[in-house]
């Protein structure tokens, strides 16, 4: 376990593992008002975590989220050797000695965004063993996408029960078509191919605004990537030579800012959003304003307020820059609030909807049609229940369902919450909502 002394954590939702009994009791039907800020991006934060494994010297990462995948991730990387160091949001690595390539199970089975340091450690040290990756189970996610990168760049890779071992002799570069689009698999194929042989090109590659962050922390430091943001990515390889020293500032986290939106749009009165940049979700708060929802935003700032009626919108997610599937679990408990008939259609995961018997269960009228597509029928007053969190995203939605119902209800296994949003109940009760810890 990563030592405690280091991480020099609060009285607060970021007391890690220990945790995983903890839940919350919340009284519903309260309406929020004030001002919350966004903190950084998870999404970005792990990938520039991984990231430093393709140095020789210290790397800064500033911003960062305090919330167990962050931690679990600083453990899996002290375990191959890294010195890592965390005073408030700022993480200091320093992997210049590199003592393992095994990826430790009891931590990698927690956390499925443990693939990602297999890359930078393939291209660091010429091999890698990946335990099978834990974390959420979401419909089915595969790591076939990068498995096929690792070979097209001349890696080996070895399947058996423990897991994968990938090994090269020298990586080469190459001409990669994804035939889906992944984030992490193009995040981490670009990562990968920052130190390989001669020139990679990434065609299909996912655009999300963590993509050229991660590219900008890596050209910042000598690696030659362009195209970051784009369909199409080129990285010409530094030939087998690590990165000597970096340093970056997490982006705002566009997943935390939409779902403080959502919550504004169901209870706001108003709310306003800081720190966070409103082009990243374009697509839902164009979708929340044909619902009827009123927002105002500035350069970094968001202001939203329930309306008097919210309109039932139909929505679909799409890699960015389309309505983010991440964001699919509060939008559902929105439409459960909304006048008439709304169609929710699932494109990115298989099973995402599996949450929704909760939501039928506090009163919802939601029809599945088939695993990716939903028909929810509002508005619908929703009962305050004793119910467990699935994952991270559907976590945080049933707690802004227990904050919408009347009563006061039990939402259990908040260490999923936990996961990805730091302090998630001291931030919202700053705005009126009434939840409390128990462990």
């Amino acid at each position: 376990m990563y030592p405690r002394t280091c991480l020099q954590h609060s009285n607060s939702s970021a007391k890690l593992s220990e945790m995983n009994n903890d839940y919350f009791t919340v009284i519903g039907g309260k309406k929020l008002t004030g001002t919350i800020a966004v903190h950084g991006a998870k999404n970005f934060a792990l990938k520039a975590l991984a990231a430093s494994l393709l140095f020789t010297g210290k790397v800064t990462i500033k911003n960062a989220p305090r919330i167990e995948d962050i931690f679990r991730t600083i453990e899996l990387l002290t375990h191959l050797g890294v010195t890592a160091t965390v005073r408030a949001h700022t993480v200091t690595l320093d992997p210049s000695h590199i003592t393992s390539t095994k990826l430790d199970p009891n931590i990698a089975k927690k956390i499925r965004a443990s693939v990602v340091l297999a890359g930078p450690l393939l291209a660091r040290m010429g091999t890698v063993h990946l335990p099978h990756p834990g974390g959420c189970v979401i419909g089915k996610r595969p790591i076939d996408l990068f498995l096929e990168g690792w070979r097209c760049m001349n890696a080996n890779v070895r399947e058996s029960k423990s897991g994968y071992t990938i090994h090269t002799k020298k990586l080469r570069g190459c001409d990669l078509t994804f035939k889906q689009v992944s984030v992490t698999a193009t995040e981490s194929l670009m990562m990968t191919a920052t130190l390989a042989h001669g020139k990679t090109i990434l065609r299909n590659a996912a655009r999300e605004p963590e993509i050229p962050a991660l590219a900008e922390m890596l050209n910042t430091s000598g690696a030659r990537i362009t195209g970051a943001g784009t369909s199409t990515i080129e990285i010409m390889g530094t030939g087998g030579k690590p990165l000597t020293h970096g340093t970056c500032t997490v982006i705002p986290d566009r997943i935390e800012t939409g779902t403080f939106l959502i919550l504004g749009a169901l209870l706001g009165s108003p709310i306003t959003i800081t720190n966070c940049d409103p082009h990243h979700l374009d697509v839902p708060i164009q979708l929340l304003k044909e619902a009827g929802v009123p927002i105002t935003c500035g350069k970094n700032w968001i202001k939203v307020t329930r309306p008097k009626v919210i309109r039932g919108v139909d929505m679909q997610t799409r890699e960015y820059p389309g309505f983010p599937t991440d964001l699919q679990a509060p939008f559902v408990v929105l439409m459960t609030q909304a006048e008439g008939e709304s169609l929710i259609f699932e494109t990115i995961f298989e099973g995402r909807l599996s949450y929704t018997e909760e939501l039928r269960r506090m009163g919802a009228h939601i029809h599945i049609s088939d695993p990716h597509r939903a028909i929810i029928h509002g508005p619908t007053a929703l009962r305050a229940r004793d119910i467990e969190s699935p994952d991270i995203r559907a976590g945080l939605a049933f707690l802004i369902a227990t904050l919408v119902a009347h009563g006061t209800s039990k939402l259990r296994t908040v260490y999923q919450i936990d996961r990805g949003y730091e302090n998630i109940e001291e931030r919202l009760n700053k705005l009126g909502a009434h939840i409390k810890r128990i462990s």
